[in-house]
Formats: structure tokens, C-alpha cells, sequence
């Protein structure tokens, strides 16, 4: 018997958002506020030095600030539900009571650092849900690969960080989410001659460079009209 192979492919960037794009277009009175709701780990929530958290330089804000630019008639609500030190197995328990809740019109999920040396089938099963959840209820996605690392090889795939970066590309393959790849944009700005301490506030933290570095990547999602 012959069986259809799974079509794997992730969302495409310039129509995925299209809804989302039109309702950020709208001018008064005919707008409404879009809710964004960056889920994840230290790196949304800003934390730089640690203790220290530097949220106006994370990239959940400084998403809101060059989407006001780009559609300056809309009213737009970027809430940070991330937690850090938390992986996706911890967050996941909360989606529905954090995220969902807000009834938000994309939702980005960024725990790849933090997954490393979980049980592999246990992130996957958490990372599921949360994309289920959200496409239940007509939510776009974004997935995020890990930010850089100074204690990984960036390089070797047999590393633990390039391996989250490689696990949650498949989860976007398979669901047909939006993916941002940060690990790959450091790994190109380190090929660049970039050095990847100049892009980071601690070891595990990227600083405002780096978080502009996926900042750029995300915007890619929400073209200009």
C-alpha cells in the first residue's frame, strides 16, 4: 500500500503572519491591540549579569519598540512570561494559566539552554504541548533555537547546544510553527568575526548586541506591508 510521505516545512515568513500584519496595519477606530507573549527561560526575561536584568535591552522589548516603528497606527502589547532558570518541562505546566490566558496573537517559546541534560522524550513531550495548546486555539507560534553559549562548542554537533538547536528546528519542521534560528545567527555572527564574548553579559546571557542579533530574525516574521 502506498502512503503519502509527511510533508515537513516550516511556516513560511512572508505569509504566516498575514492575519496579524493586517490587524497591525488598522488605523483607528478600526484597530485593536495585538498581545505577543514571549514564554522561556533567563533570556526573554532579560537577566544579563545575573542577578542583574537588563529587560530593556532582552529582545521581547526591544520587539515591541521596532514593531511600533514599522506600524505606527498600531497598539501593540509584548508581555514576558519567562521565568528564569526554568526549562520547557516546568513551563509547560503553566502555559495554559500564563499564556493562554492573555489570549495572545503569537506566542514565541525559548528554552533550548535550558533543556540541555533533560530526558530527551520529556522536552519534546513539553514543547508539543505547548505548540498543541497554542494552535488549538488559532494562536500563531514562533520557536526560538538557543541564544550563544560560552561553555559549548557552537561548532560540534554533538554538543548539547547545537543538539537542542537541531531538536527544536525539527519541532517547527514537523508542526509548521515560525522558527527563529538565534543559534544560527551566532554561529554566522561568530563566522563573521564576530568574538562571541562581545555579544554576551555572562557566560549563558546574551547582552543587547546579541539580543539584536534575534531581534533581527524575528522581525523577519511581521514584514512591512
Amino acid at each position: 500500500m502506498f502512503v503519502t510521505p509527511l510533508l515537513l516545512a516550516v511556516a513560511n515568513q512572508a505569509n504566516y503572519l498575514s492575519d496579524v500584519v493586517t490587524d497591525l496595519t488598522k488605523v483607528w477606530p478600526n484597530n485593536r491591540m495585538i498581545e505577543i507573549v514571549c514564554h522561556g527561560h533567563s533570556v526573554p526575561a532579560g537577566y544579563a549579569k545575573t542577578p542583574e536584568i537588563r529587560a530593556l535591552d532582552a529582545y521581547p522589548n526591544l520587539l515591541r519598540e521596532k514593531l511600533n516603528r514599522r506600524f505606527p497606527h498600531a497598539v501593540i502589547n509584548v508581555t514576558v512570561t519567562a521565568i528564569g532558570g526554568e526549562n520547557s518541562i516546568q513551563g509547560e505546566k503553566r502555559f495554559a494559566e500564563d499564556v493562554l490566558s492573555r489570549h495572545p496573537a503569537v506566542v514565541t517559546i525559548d528554552y533550548g539552554l535550558n533543556d540541555r541534560g533533560l530526558d530527551e522524550g520529556a522536552v519534546r513531550t513539553a514543547w508539543q504541548s505547548m505548540i498543541g495548546q497554542a494552535k488549538a486555539q488559532g494562536i500563531k507560534v514562533i520557536l526560538l533555537t538557543p541564544t550563544g553559549d560560552q561553555s559549548a562548542k557552537m561548532d560540534d554537533s554533538n554538543d548539547p547546544l547545537p543538539k537542542q538547536a537541531a531538536a527544536i528546528r525539527r519541532l517547527a519542521l514537523e508542526n509548521g510553527v515560525g522558527l527563529v534560528d538565534s543559534f544560527a545567527a551566532f554561529q554566522s555572527a561568530i563566522a563573521g568575526g564576530t568574538p562571541l564574548n562581545s555579544l554576551m553579559s555572562q557566560v549563558n546571557h546574551p547582552n543587547r548586541r546579541g539580543h539584536e542579533l534575534v531581534v533581527a530574525e524575528l522581525l523577519k516574521w511581521f514584514p512591512k506591508p
